[in-house]
């Protein structure tokens, strides 16, 4: 799938916290910000919910426009993206390696290679079975590519930061909370105020804006909806949540059909019971 190239593009990643290693970040007393977290309704929570699948191709459409130009997705290769229950699964191709769209996606991005001939390092068009590529070559290029910075990787960032989903969702839109007086003596040319952020200051520029990607019609044909910074917000952390957990609609097919075999069990055991275990109950005649 051809993306377009997100307009306005800034400097930095569309999710995640900047690294308390690359930057310093003032610690300073607890200031009450007055910011009220937004607390979304996620399609997957709950026994039975699941990821939106809509929702995850648009993320992960922001996530290229505009999160990879400094975050990886180190444990995630092309072809997860076309498993059963990821973002471009298709029934028609079980095995993803054979998905064409997958094979599409990849082929859009370079990835480094050795040349069987010359043993050269090489560059090459992805195939479903790479994993993301890197951003950077090491991290000493990320933290001077991002103010000493070192952007964490995004693979499983929302299982990795208390709060998950709500947490990552209301870091992208809370920067234009206004700065309480108290902190205004602690701004850091470099750093950003962000109330959601632990010490209030954070490495990362704002990164989503009104219109800043250009949806486009999902594979269903369906229209998308308006690209506000909310919409692509709550979008890329839809993404992120499947990819640090994408067997979570297996795992919970799989608790569900157990738990109605335990219970089936359990009905059996019963009538079991009552039809073995009456006879001895009947008083003994002399």
């Amino acid at each position: 799938m051809a993306f377009k190239s997100a307009k306005n593009l800034m400097i930095g990643t569309a999710v995640a916290l900047a690294s308390v290693t690359g930057v310093a970040i003032a610690a300073g007393d607890s200031v009450d910000t007055g910011y009220e977290m937004v607390h979304k309704h996620w399609h997957w929570s709950g026994a039975f919910g699941s990821y939106d699948r809509e929702a995850m191709q648009r993320g992960y459409q922001v996530y290229v426009e505009v999160c990879r130009n400094c975050h990886n997705l180190d444990q995630l290769a092309f072809r997860h993206l076309g498993d059963k229950g990821g973002p471009f699964y298709n029934p028609e191709y079980p095995n993803p390696n054979d998905n064409p769209l997958v094979k599409n996606i990849a082929a859009e991005i370079e990835v480094e290679d050795i040349d069987a001939d010359t043993g050269d390092v090489i560059t090459r068009p992805g195939i479903p079975a790479d994993y993301f590529p890197p951003v950077y070559p090491n991290d000493a290029a990320a933290r001077a590519g991002n103010g000493g910075a070192l952007p964490p990787d995004l693979s499983v960032i929302n299982k990795a930061r208390t709060g998950g989903a709500d947490y990552i969702y209301n870091l992208l839109i809370a920067y234009e909370h206004p700065i309480p007086e108290k902190l205004k003596k602690d701004q850091t040319p470099g750093l950003y105020f962000n109330p959601v952020m632990e010490g209030n200051w954070i490495a990362m520029p704002p990164q989503l804006e009104d219109g800043l990607v250009e949806y486009q019609t999902d594979l269903e044909g369906q229209n998308p909806p308006e690209p506000t910074m909310e919409q692509l917000a709550a979008d890329v952390t839809e993404f992120l949540a499947w990819s640090a957990d994408p067997k979570l609609d297996e795992r919970k097919t799989a608790g569900f059909m157990s738990l109605l075999y335990l219970l089936i069990l359990a009905v059996l055991l019963w009538f079991s019971y009552k039809r073995i275990w009456a006879r001895l109950k009947q008083p003994v005649s002399g």
